[in-house]
């Protein structure tokens, strides 16, 4: 692990900090030494396995404007890793949505960036981000990127594809069936295919590009270093757990029609656009990436056993509360 660290008095926002992915950033600039503080809505309700030593926990929200100046003010760069409860699952009701939180919420932290003379910004987006996409989500990142990219500041964008670690909704989820259940259900065929990327990869990739001028108006997608169906990720999973286990893939259009009644509970399981999400293909290239920041991304069985076996005998973590 290479040791980026920053200047003298230099400090980092990141917006989503006591998220999945947000906190697994907080602990790797803490680890090389930099001074970050996390904005979140309750400071004193953050996670135990989600708050890091030596961070600063600032109250507020992307959607206070006097609280985002506040938590912008002195800080030369921002990393905006927010997410919302219970993605991708979207709940218009309570505003839970891809536009709100992705795109509108992006653009308020653009424009408090500018106004606080921010230096340096970096967008967490999603693989297969590009013109001409109709789904929600991606119409949503577009509405980001293009802020970002208008900004003015020293921006970059990193586009990962599904994301797995500790406290991940989705696999953990599978790891919990596989430990009270004879089956595991997938939902789709089962061959679609993905490049799961450990959690530990992304925070390394966003440490290393937060000090990188070369990375500066880059946008680089990023992906685990396989290709894989999703029947063999949870394969992957069992053998690393040493279980048997039925794989059982449940046909799409089936589980669409139940998400459309489950999608009217106050926290949906399903929603049918989440389905959509969960079973869409994209194939990711990381030539560019790596050429800009060399580094051996983590197969995905070395991965699983780098946090599973931890949890043996025990619930794998499954809360992920982003604070936006």
């Amino acid at each position: 692990m290479s040791d980026v660290t920053g200047e003298a008095g230099t400090v980092t926002l990141v917006t989503g900090g006591t998220g999945f992915v947000g906190s697994a950033v907080v602990r790797r600039l803490i680890e090389g030494r930099n001074m970050v503080q996390v904005l979140t809505r309750d400071p004193f309700q953050v996670p135990r396995n989600r708050r890091v030593a030596g961070a600063y926990y600032l109250k507020g929200d992307i959607f206070d404007p006097p609280s985002l100046d506040e938590g912008m003010k002195g800080c030369w760069a921002v990393i905006n890793a927010t997410q919302f409860d219970n993605a991708p699952f979207e709940n218009p009701r309570r505003g839970l949505t891809y536009d709100r939180i992705d795109g509108e919420g992006t653009e308020r932290q653009v424009e408090a960036a500018k106004k606080a003379g921010v230096k340096r910004f970096i967008y967490l987006s999603g693989a297969g981000t590009r013109e001409g996409r109709t789904e929600t989500w991606f119409r949503a990142k577009l509405r980001a990127e293009k802020a970002v990219r208008e900004s003015g500041l020293q921006w970059t964008i990193l586009r990962p594809s599904w994301i797995y670690g500790p406290e991940d909704r989705s696999l953990n989820r599978f790891a919990l069936f596989a430990r009270i259940a004879p089956v595991i259900p997938i939902i789709g065929s089962g061959r679609e295919k993905i490049q799961p990327v450990y959690v530990k990869d992304i925070a390394e990739i966003v440490a290393r590009a937060l000090y990188l001028p070369s990375t500066h108006h880059q946008t680089y997608d990023v992906g685990g270093p396989e290709a894989m169906t999703m029947k063999k990720i949870v394969q992957t999973m069992l053998r690393v757990q040493g279980k048997h286990r039925l794989v059982l893939p449940h046909p799409k259009i089936l589980m669409k029609m139940i998400a459309t009644f489950l999608q009217f509970l106050p926290t949906p399981p399903l929603t049918p656009g989440g389905i959509d999400f969960v079973t869409m293909e994209e194939q990711v290239d990381n030539t560019s990436l790596l050429g800009a920041i060399p580094l051996r991304l983590t197969p995905l069985e070395e991965g699983l056993r780098d946090y599973l076996a931890q949890f043996q005998g025990s619930s794998p973590p499954a809360d992920q509360r982003v604070a936006a």
